[in-house]
């Protein structure tokens, strides 16, 4: 049964009481510290003013960890011989950043790729797009990550700056180049989730030589480049990856929302919002929309509960950001949620989760 008119609130903290989600933790989380990066400067160093306010030490320890957990000895081999080669193919001014803060940490150039690789293979995450009674379009976002520990420490908030304006902002985390979760003001907004195809580090290391871009480097290049929803969707949707994805966007007017379902090559599938047949909001979490749901990992459901529980009308960013705490929507796993609307930059929040 769908909760609309006044009694809608209510219904959703009830759920959330019901969901078994601790109010207290999720109550007052932390907004992570903000920081202005300066795309006029050459990439090398334009990261280098954000690194000096964070332990150097620690930043190694989590790198280090990362590496030899998520990637496989061979592929170290791999890439340490392949990386002279690689850097011909690499996109700007992506590698030139890694290099300038790998040469702060004392990490090679090839460990320091091998890094920002690993973040793009294992990001669960739910997205929602949705549209308010108004014609409003709302996007909000949770990132499920392992080694959390380590990665709510270095969560941070991005205003990319060109011409001492601020181009487009996102959340990301430090020593990662790109983006999962953006916003290009009055334009449109971008969140990615991982699309799981199997293991593909043999095929990414490959389609480098093929110049396909890494998911979170597209997004970024999307944020600086499109001027509008519509350029937005069509870079994101054609554009050759390194592995699956989905793609969530969000825009400024009525039915600018879109799921994109993405292979290597192309787009799958491209499911809008379709608010005068009733669907207001669309929900991705890592399994293609039109396939259930594993009953191990059904974030999907619950969120779909709470979004009309909310109703239509009732829909703000304060009441986007409720649905992403409904557990398990919100779980263990969540590092941080991010909720945003291209039409109002000023209210893009994000809040570090499960601090403790």
């Amino acid at each position: 049964m769908r909760a609309t008119g006044p009694g809608a609130r209510p219904a959703l903290a009830l759920l959330l009481l019901l969901a078994g989600v601790a109010m207290s933790a999720a109550a007052a989380p932390s907004a992570p510290p903000l920081f202005n990066v300066s795309l006029d400067m050459a990439p090398e160093l334009r990261w280098l003013p954000v690194l000096q306010h964070f332990d150097l030490d620690f930043l190694r320890t989590a790198m280090a960890h990362i590496l030899g957990d998520k990637v496989p000895e061979w592929v170290h081999v791999v890439m340490r011989k392949a990386v002279g080669e690689l850097e011909r193919f690499l996109p700007q001014p992506f590698t030139d950043e890694i290099r300038g803060m790998c040469a702060v940490l004392n990490f090679s150039l090839a460990d320091c790729v091998l890094v920002n690789l690993a973040y793009e293979s294992t990001a669960f995450c739910t997205s929602i797009v949705a549209q308010d009674s108004a014609g409003h379009i709302y996007h909000g976002r949770n990132l499920d990550y392992p080694f959390g520990d380590f990665l709510r420490k270095l969560t941070v908030d991005v205003q990319f700056l060109k011409n001492g304006q601020i181009a487009f902002t996102g959340t990301t985390f430090i020593g990662y180049v790109g983006l999962w979760t953006g916003q290009s003001p009055r334009k449109f907004t971008i969140s990615g989730d991982e699309r799981d195809k199997g293991w593909w580090w043999e095929n990414a290391i490959a389609a480098f030589f093929q110049r396909h871009s890494p998911i979170s480097w597209l997004i970024r290049t999307t944020l600086s480049e499109s001027e509008n929803f519509e350029a937005a969707v069509y870079k994101l949707a054609k554009t050759p990856l390194i592995a699956d994805v989905y793609y969530i966007v969000g825009g400024m007017s009525p039915l600018e929302g879109v799921v994109i379902t993405r292979n290597r090559g192309g787009p799958a599938d491209i499911w809008p919002l379709d608010p005068l047949n009733g669907a207001w909001f669309r929900v991705e979490t890592n399994y293609d929309h039109w396939k259930p749901v594993p009953e191990k990992d059904d974030r999907r459901t619950p969120a779909i509960k709470a979004l009309n529980a909310t109703g239509q009308e009732n829909l703000t960013l304060e009441a986007l950001f409720q649905v992403l705490s409904v557990f398990p929507v919100y779980n263990n796993y969540t590092v941080y949620t991010t909720v945003m609307s291209a039409a109002n930059p000023d209210k893009y929040m994000t809040r570090i989760r499960n601090l403790g």
